[in-house]
Formats: structure tokens, C-alpha cells, sequence
């Protein structure tokens, strides 16, 4: 830990280093040189050839504020930046490039940047909110950090920005000495008030607030515009002219600053530049009452303003980005969040990355869905994963307290890929950790030694296939629809709700791709999503996407539709069975025949059916009831009144192809504050459910056993990598049971035990678990246990034993370029192999790429 200490009071300071366990007298040796303020170069042998599995990554940020240069001395400064890098060595490793962004300000450090080093910092020394009524330090002790603010530490230094300067410069310098990469210091703009003292947007200019994230207007509005001031600024130096909008002078200030104190980017924190309200479910457009569709393309304008307005005067310097707390079709419907546009817009930025939101609410669903939703198209192939490590304000440090020290937050979103219109896997290129420094402006060294296994583990198990469901993002078709079919807001802004709801319940949803990439992979490779299921909206009528997805059914492809089918040509509805007939709100009953959870107290039968949020009302029937390839699975009763929302349709002709449909039913409305509400799980029924429970239909069943409906459903995401499964999850009760049942047979996980029910693998998980399946197995009942071993062979790489085997049938999936001449399976025999060895075959290539071995009882093993 860094942090002032008994020794600093006389003048020294304590530094703690933990280096990398390779390589350690050397390092060391570096060290102690770069301290002297020496510099040097030792050939040291590669010793490591893995490189993360050819998966390192182009960029690595270590986000910091300045709270821990505790004192003004350029001495000290240079060991608190030396202590910074050897903290995250065994990370930085693994990148191309390391960057270190400056949490300085709130952004009035660049608003008030006159042109000259000599010019006192307002910095940001406070632990919580200093723009409020309430002076720094003052108050009653009842208020909260929201409230008011309190200095960080007793006489904290005073910086000018010539001494930002001197600390960006020791950043580079040391960065360079001890990881060897290139170092890159980022700036950063926040539109509210909650790091620093801000004269500038409270006091001098208010008319530049809009947003409400934080109060009433206390967010500035990136297409604002500004007042007269007479003030001199580096960029104006003759004063502010009225009507100046906000975007020129960003980006004028920005220019200057960004160059005269040695950045190489800019942050844009905090959903700025992507509407006005960043965290909210209602907007400019959507006011959780009624949509206003009149105001989206003056809203597209004003955006665009902003970024073409700041791109004139900052030309060159790349953007990175916050973005919002939400999704790319509810920003759009909401808030008028053209995200086409502004990723058309040329303007060299990075994507904005997962909502670090979910480590505050436990919305893991809401993080998931906005970050693949930004990632179905992109600017190019950048984009990034954030994790939240400490928070240097607001007292808190996510990792120990918030996460609990459980990397829930690290493998769900890091088991997320998505599949370019070549059909490339693409992970994310950078990776940012919020923050290096907590809010007392210590660095605990606890915190990186900790996180940077998980990390790395993530990442060597990322994926390298389309998962067992593939979402087929609306990108173009949601921006399509906002202004040449405005009366489709309410199904833009829902679709994207529904998938969250379906994720927070179990939904194992965790590679996407979009609309347009997914044509051109199966134009190119038919078969390239054989062992996967597409999940999409209903196609518009005689769309490209109509014909794809049909063709795709037809030749034994899987797809999940879900949402309204108003728009749909007689293809599709032939394809589906489906009729529209009146549409239909309010509450029903639900009638289902779809294998439910077992619950102690039973799911309520009863469910609200909002159009608002529901892209509509309910109006699907199946068209032809006496169809023998349609079995209708759940229907919605209003009286007599009958709607048919959830069935599968399968044909002999399209050689095992299948298609299931779910109308859906966002379960959830606007009742006030930041989010949509979930209707009460005791009283009503969650709709998003059914979209896990129509997954058993195609032999992918996931249940979970558990009290009542109050208890939170767990979060699930299945990757493919290297041939191998790889299930993450987030518990948030931890008293649930699990049941695994995939199309070829129970994943058995490696490292655990299970006691088989039926044909399913049960388990009970920790708050957080991350585990490996080389092996399913058909066999009703008993206990198997799966560790990981040696095989004691030279050569072999992996080697996995099975016990408590019954007359089963083992299906193996060794890694990719694995072949039957260099996979060795044994039964009911141990080292050194000398008999037992066991015949196996290739399986079904409907299931990819494994081997089976029949009628096993006993102990097994495989090793390649």
C-alpha cells in the first residue's frame, strides 16, 4: 500500500513493492537503478511464450486521479508513479501499448485553462460532492457525500498546471523505464459535479446544464450553448462571444490544453456527447409517459453539432468514450442517441465501453445488453472492457466491497464476444481498470495482485467460437426505424428492456453479432453458426434479413424470434404459423406447458402486459392449430380471450432445422428515478423467463431450483473456447440449486462434483464461479466427479479423470487441432497406462467437434 505512513511525517516515505515472481533479482536489480535515477537494458531470456494464448491486448489504462501525489515533490512523484506500473507489471505484460488516464478535475481543469503553466489547479482533493450549498468540510454530519464534501486529507498540496505537466511527463518517462511499452496519458471531461470545485458550470455558466442524473440541471449538455464572458480562456483569449456553442469551445480548449501539458487523448465521461441524459430510462424523446417522435431528428442534429463542432477545433487527439448506463435501441428511443451516426462520423474514438453500473445496482443484465449492444457495429474493431476496481470519490472500492472480492463482474462480460461481417471472433483490444487509487488516494497493492489473475484468466479462456446463442443485433433497422417509421419507437426501446430482463433471469446470452455482419457470414459460410442458436427480432417484410433467416431455418439452422410481428410479410409468418388479430393490454393469465423451475412456492399465474413498454399490444395466434409441426407452449388468457405468445415450429424438410417464438412481455414500467421497474415477482409473472425456458426446446435447458419467486434468478453466460465450454455465472442468492442439460447430454465441469438428477448435472455455486466443460455425459443418476490430473506422459498437455460412471455415454471435447491420433482415453485403469486403453469414436458434428466413448462404468480418463 502506498500512503502517507509515521516515516513520511520526517521527511521519508514507505513504498511496499510486490514485483512479478519471474524474473525477480532482476527486477529488482531495475529497480533499484531506476530509483538512482539510472536507466538500463538487460537481455533477459523469453522464458513465456503464451502471450495470453496470441490474445494480448493493443492497450492497457490504468485510470488514476491525483490524490496519490500527496505532496508537491518532484522526488516523491516519481516513486508514487514507479509504485503505480510495478503494481500492474504482471498485466502490463500482456499489452502492446500501457496508458495512464487522469481523473484531475471534473474537466473545468480544461473549460479554465488560460494558456499559462504558472495558473493554480482546481483539482480534485474532495471525497464527495463539492458543488453544493454546502461549503467544503461544513454542514451537519447527517448529510451525505452526495450532500456535501469533505478535503481528502489535512492540507492537501496545491497544484498549478506546470505541475500537472511535470506528472504527466514522469508518468511517460517511468511507464517506459519499467514496463518497456510506449505510455500514453489520457485527459478527462465529466459533464456533472462530482470530483472538483467547478466555478465555471455552477457559478459562471449554468445555462450550459440540461441533464437531471445528479438534480435538477446538473449535467452540462453537450449541445448547449454559452453565454457572453469577458474572461480570458487559452482558446479565447479575448473572452467567450454569446451563443458560442458548447462544442466549439470544448474542443478549442481541448486543443490547447490536451497540447501544451503533453496528453494524447481525451475521455468523455459520464454519457457526454451521447445525448444529455446518461443514466436515465426516460429523455429527450421518452418521458416514461408518451414518446415524442417529432424531436429526434433535431435531437440527431444537435448531437452531431456537438461532435462535428468539437472535431473542428480538436482535430487530431483521439476520443475516448463513457457513454450512457443503457443500450443502443433505448438510448435512440429515449434520448435520441443516434449511435450510427456518430460511430459514421469519422472522428477516431473508442466505443464506449460495459456500464460500470452494474457493481452499484446488480443489473448485470443492463451492463450486458448495453455493451454488446455497442459492439454489434463499430467505428473499426476497437473496443474496450472497464472494470471498476476503486472509486476515488465516493468511498467506496468495488472490488472489496461491492464485488466482495468476487469476479462476477470480470467473467461475465469478458466471456462476450462478437462476430465482424467476416466472421471473425473479435475480443476487446483495450481493457481500463476504474481506478489504480481509491478515495483516500492510497494504492492498495492488495487490489491489482488480486484482480490480475482473474483477469488473465478471462482472457486466456475468451472465446474463440460463437457461443450456444447468438444475439442478431437490429442495428441498422433500429435507426432505420426511428425516423422513417417513428411509430415504432415503443418496440425499439423495448426489445433491448426484454433482453435484460431475459439476461438478470438466466438467459445465457453472451456473443452477438449484427444484422448485416450475420448476412454476409452465412453468404459466405453457411454453416458457420451450425451449433449455435440465432435470436432476432421478427424481420421486416421482404427484408434481405427476412430471407437470410429463413433460408437458415430451412437448412437446419435454430432461431429464437421474439417481440411484435405487426411488420411481418407472409414469408415469415408462414415460416412462424402466425397470425395478428386484435391487439390486446392489461393483465391475463399465463398458461404454460414449458418445464418451470422448481420452486417451494410456485410462480405467481398472472401477468401485466404494458403496450407502452411492450412494443405493443399482445396480438399472435398460431395460424393453423392443426399444423403437426407446431406445439404452442404458453399462452396468455383475458377472459375467454385467448393470445398464443409462446410456440416451436419444426418441418421434416428442413433437416432438423427449428424455430421458436416468444412474443415477449417487458415486465417492467417506469415508476420514477433512473431505471424501468420490475413488476413484483410474488404478485406477477416475469415474462423474460420464457425466453430461457423456450431454450429446452432445443435441448439447451438451464433450471434452477429455488424458495419463491423473490429469490433472484442467477446470470449465466456459455462460451466457446478452443473447443471447450465455458460457463460463468453471478449469483445473487446463493441458496439456489442449478440443472444443466445440453442438447449432448450433462456438462460435467472440471473441478467439481456432481450429483446427476435425471439426466441433468446439479450443482450449487458460489456468489461468483467460472468453470471449464471438456465432458458431457448421458447417464440418469449418481455422482461423478471431474478433476483435472497429470497423465505423466511427455507431451501431453491436458489430461482430465471421471469417476462415478454408469453405463454412460461420454462425449469429449479435447482442444481445437486435437485429432483421434493424439487423444488417449483410458478406463478404469492409472498410470503409467499400461492397459485400459478404450476405443472412441467422432460424434455427431450437429454437437461440433468431439469424441464418444459407450457403456462406461467406473473411472475414465483423457489426455491429450
Amino acid at each position: 500500500m502506498l500512503g502517507e505512513s509515521r516515516a513520511e511525517a520526517h521527511g521519508y516515505v514507505t513504498l511496499t513493492f510486490q514485483p512479478m515472481r519471474t524474473q525477480f533479482l532482476t527486477f529488482l536489480s531495475l529497480l533499484s537503478l531506476a530509483l538512482l535515477g539510472f536507466t538500463t537494458t538487460v537481455d533477459t531470456p523469453n522464458l513465456d511464450n503464451s502471450t495470453l494464448r496470441g490474445k494480448p491486448f493493443n492497450n492497457i489504462t490504468l485510470e488514476a486521479s491525483l490524490k496519490p501525489f500527496k505532496k508537491n515533490d518532484k522526488a516523491y512523484i516519481r516513486q508514487v508513479a514507479t509504485e503505480l506500473f510495478t503494481q500492474w507489471s504482471a498485466l502490463l505484460r500482456h499489452t502492446d501499448t500501457v496508458s495512464v488516464m487522469l481523473w484531475t478535475s471534473d474537466g473545468s481543469e480544461i473549460l479554465d485553462y488560460k494558456g499559462k503553466l504558472d495558473q493554480p489547479l482546481e483539482w480534485a482533493r474532495y471525497i464527495g460532492n463539492p458543488n453544493t450549498e454546502h461549503e467544503v468540510g461544513s454542514g451537519p454530519k447527517e448529510l451525505s457525500l452526495h450532500e456535501r464534501a469533505y478535503l481528502y486529507m489535512e492540507n492537501p498540496p496545491a497544484f498549478t498546471y506546470g505541475d500537472l505537466k511535470f506528472i504527466i511527463q514522469t508518468l511517460k518517462e517511468t511507464g517506459k523505464r519499467i514496463t518497456g511499452k510506449p505510455v500514453l496519458i489520457g485527459a478527462t471531461f465529466d459533464p456533472g459535479p462530482e470530483f472538483a470545485k467547478s466555478e465555471f458550470k455552477y457559478r459562471k455558466h449554468p445555462e450550459i446544464l440540461g441533464g437531471n442524473a445528479m438534480g435538477h440541471k446538473t449535467m452540462v449538455s453537450c449541445y448547449s450553448t454559452l453565454n457572453a464572458d469577458a474572461d480570458a480562456y487559452a482558446g479565447f483569449p479575448k473572452g467567450i462571444p454569446a451563443n458560442t456553442p458548447f462544442g466549439t469551445f470544448l474542443g478549442r480548449q481541448s486543443q490547447h490544453f490536451l497540447t501544451d501539458l503533453g496528453y494524447d487523448y481525451i475521455w468523455l465521461s459520464n454519457g457526454f456527447g451521447f445525448g444529455v441524459e446518461g443514466w436515465s430510462s426516460t429523455g429527450a424523446i421518452f418521458n416514461g409517459k408518451a414518446f415524442a417522435p417529432e424531436k429526434l431528428a433535431n435531437t440527431k442534429a444537435l448531437i452531431a453539432g456537438f461532435w462535428n463542432l468539437f472535431r473542428k477545433e480538436c482535430p487530431a487527439f483521439q476520443i475516448q468514450t463513457r457513454g450512457t448506463n443503457l443500450s443502443t435501441g433505448a438510448d435512440l428511443a429515449r434520448d435520441g442517441v443516434d449511435l450510427k451516426q456518430i460511430y459514421g462520423g469519422k472522428y477516431n474514438m473508442l466505443p464506449p465501453p460495459n456500464s460500470p453500473w452494474a457493481a452499484l445496482d446488480g443489473d448485470f443484465g443492463l451492463e450486458m445488453v448495453g455493451y454488446m449492444s455497442r459492439m454489434a457495429e463499430l467505428p473499426d474493431e476497437r473496443y474496450l472492457f472497464r472494470y471498476y476496481t476503486h472509486d476515488p470519490w465516493w468511498v467506496n472500492s468495488p472490488w472489496l466491497d461491492r464485488y466482495g472480492q468476487e469476479p462476477h463482474d470480470i467473467y461475465l462480460p469478458m466471456a462476450v464476444a462478437r462476430i465482424n461481417a467476416k466472421g471473425e471472433i473479435r475480443l476487446p483490444t483495450h481493457l481500463n481498470f476504474l481506478t489504480a487509487d481509491n478515495s483516500y488516494g492510497e494504492m492498495p497493492s492488495q487490489v491489482p495482485d488480486e484482480v490480475t489473475p482473474h483477469i488473465l484468466k478471462a482472457r486466456y479462456d475468451s472465446p474463440t467460437a460463437p457461443g450456444p446463442l447468438v444475439w442478431v443485433y437490429p442495428f441498422d433497422e433500429y435507426h432505420s426505424w426511428a425516423y422513417k417509421q417513428p411509430d415504432r419507437l415503443p418496440e425499439i426501446y423495448y426489445g433491448d428492456w426484454l433482453i435484460r430482463q431475459a439476461i438478470n433471469n438466466g438467459f445465457p446470452l453472451n456473443t452477438i453479432t449484427s444484422t448485416g455482419s450475420l448476412q454476409n457470414v452465412l453468404s459466405a459460410k453457411p454453416t458457420y453458426f451450425k451449433e449455435s442458436i440465432l435470436v432476432s427480432i421478427v424481420p421486416d417484410a421482404g427484408s434481405s434479413l427476412e430471407k437470410t433467416l429463413i433460408d437458415f431455418v430451412q437448412r437446419g439452422g435454430k432461431l429464437l424470434v421474439y417481440g411484435p410481428a405487426d411488420h411481418a410479410g407472409p414469408a415469415f409468418l408462414n415460416l412462424l404459423n402466425l397470425q395478428n388479430t386484435k391487439s390486446l393490454e392489461g393483465e391475463f393469465q399465463v398458461k404454460s406447458t414449458i418445464m418451470l423451475d422448481e420452486l417451494t412456492k410456485k410462480y405467481p399465474d398472472r401477468i401485466v402486459h404494458n403496450a407502452l413498454f411492450s412494443g405493443g399490444g399482445v396480438a399472435t395466434q398460431v395460424k393453423n392449430s392443426a399444423d403437426a409441426g407446431t406445439k404452442v407452449l404458453a399462452q396468455l388468457m383475458q377472459g375467454t380471450t385467448q393470445r398464443d405468445v409462446v410456440w416451436t415450429r419444426e418441418k421434416r424438410e428442413w433437416n432438423g432445422g427449428k424455430v421458436a417464438y416468444v412474443r415477449g412481455t417487458n415486465s417492467s414500467k417506469f415508476t420514477g428515478g433512473k431505471l424501468l421497474t420490475p413488476d413484483d415477482p410474488e404478485q406477477l409473472f416475469t415474462g423474460p423467463l420464457l425466453m430461457r425456458y423456450v431454450l429446452s426446446q432445443f435441448g439447451l435447458d438451464y433450471r434452477v431450483d429455488k424458495r419463491n419467486p423473490s429469490v433472484k434468478n442467477p446470470v449465466l453466460t456459455i462460451s466457446r473456447g478452443s473447443n471447450g465450454f465455458f460457463f460463468s455465472g453471478y449469483c445473487p442468492n446463493t441458496t439456489i440449486t442449478h440443472r444443466f442439460k445440453l442438447p449432448q447430454g450433462a456438462p460435467i465441469l472440471t473441478g467439481y462434483e456432481t450429483e446427476l438428477a435425471n439426466g441433468y448435472s446439479v450443482y450449487s455455486m458460489p456468489k461468483a464461479w467460472h468453470r471449464e466443460s471438456r465432458v458431457f455425459i448421458d447417464q440418469p443418476d449418481g455422482i461423478v466427479s471431474c478433476q483435472e490430473m497429470t497423465s505423466g506422459v511427455k507431451h501431453m498437455k491436458r489430461c482430465i479423470r471421471l469417476t462415478g460412471l454408469k453405463n454412460a455415454t461420454v462425449r469429449i471435447y479435447p482442444d481445437d487441432g486435437i485429432t483421434d491420433q493424439t487423444l488417449h482415453v483410458y478406463t478404469n485403469t492409472s498410470y503409467p497406462w499400461k492397459k485400459g486403453q478404450t476405443a472412441f469414436k467422432s460424434g455427431d458434428q450437429t454437437y461440433g467437434k468431439h469424441y464418444v466413448v459407450e457403456n462406461v462404468t467406473g473411472d475414465l480418463v483423457t489426455f491429450w
